[in-house]
């Protein structure tokens, strides 16, 4: 029996066992094909891809001897785009979904927030609240200024922060989501402010990195200092 047959053999039987450790890895090949079988079933199943186990370990034996294929590579292909096509609907249905419940969330949070003592709304429907009033010059939006900040969800669930880090950070005032174009501008240095941020003013309904579609974020800004002018 040859190697690929001793780890196909392998693959099988710790699939179908409850008994994992009844595999018994005296060779580096068994070793290397049980390594990469750990690939593949951790990949699949960070992925959510749902597979035929029998069919998979099938193509494996086949691709590696150099066997017929069940399926031509054209075959393989249109199989390949059709379920790309169908996972993207998914995952823009479900993005659809989470964008408009978090529109919902974030206009009635937004309302009743309005009403709150000490928050104020500006024309563009931003809300801001001074924690800490400073006497320092005001910025405008070509200025780079420095910054610590922590961002955070609705939930209370914190995305983002130097504070975290340690380190304040700097950037150009109009190269950021307009409401902290707009917002960090009301605020001379020495302040610290807490914006509240509709979908519209920050990252829409496409959202970003850990932000998900239409959120409403909650921003605490400390402007340290305006380090240059354009």
């Amino acid at each position: 029996m040859n190697t690929l047959k001793r780890c196909g053999l392998v693959l099988a039987v710790l699939i179908f066992t409850t008994n994992t450790w009844a595999i018994e890895l005296d060779t580096e090949q068994k070793k290397l094909g049980y390594i990469i079988g750990m690939d593949i079933g951790k990949s699949l199943k960070d992925q959510g891809t749902e597979v035929d186990l029998d069919s998979l370990i099938s193509a494996i034996r086949s691709t590696y001897n150099g066997e017929e294929l069940a399926m031509t590579t054209e075959e393989a292909g249109q199989v390949r785009k059709e379920y790309i096509e169908k996972r993207q609907a998914e995952q823009q249905a479900q993005a659809a979904a989470v964008g408009q419940s978090n529109l919902v969330a974030g206009q009635e949070f937004l309302a009743e927030n309005a009403t709150k003592e000490g928050v104020q709304t500006t024309a563009s429907g931003l809300q801001y609240k001074v924690i800490t009033m400073g006497d320092g010059a005001k910025p405008v939006a070509t200025d780079t200024v420095k910054v610590h900040y922590r961002g955070t969800l609705l939930d209370g669930t914190e995305f983002d922060s130097s504070y975290a880090r340690n380190e304040p950070i700097s950037f150009g005032l109009n190269r950021v989501i307009a409401g902290w174009t707009e917002g960090v501008q009301l605020m001379p240095i020495g302040s610290t402010f807490r914006f509240y941020i509709a979908p519209d003013l920050a990252y829409g309904e496409g959202g970003g990195g850990p932000i998900p579609p239409n959120s409403t974020l909650i921003f605490e800004v400390e402007l340290l200092d305006i380090e240059t002018a354009e």
